[in-house]
């Protein structure tokens, strides 16, 4: 299982904990680190829409109106950060977020 996200996230580190509570063996990608790769982010984009950005976070409140209007998939290339958090996969089923259906599907 992958799990990617950033370890100050506290939605990502409560998805972690209880991902390995439940046995699971959990690959950590940091976005801080590895970013985003275009392919991952059509992946993303094409599993969430618009709702793969995370609109409340402080990195978009920091963005200019203008960078705002981009493409979803380019805003996650550019600032990783915006992802909203977690994204799992495991066995080619993806996830993203930490709500109860995504929970249920894990857990």
């Amino acid at each position: 299982m992958r799990l990617w996200g950033i370890r100050s996230c506290d939605t990502t580190r409560k998805a972690l904990a209880a991902l390995e509570a439940a046995g699971h063996r959990v690959e950590f990608i940091d976005l801080r680190s590895g970013g985003i790769a275009p392919g991952l982010a059509a992946r993303i984009v094409a599993l969430s829409g618009e709702r793969a950005i995370n609109r409340a976070s402080a990195t978009w409140r920091a963005l200019a109106p203008g960078d705002r209007a981009a493409p979803p998939a380019d805003l996650l290339c550019r600032h990783p950060l915006l992802m909203k958090r977690p994204l799992i996969e495991e066995g080619g089923h993806w996830t993203q977020g930490w709500d109860s259906t995504v929970q249920a599907h894990w857990l």
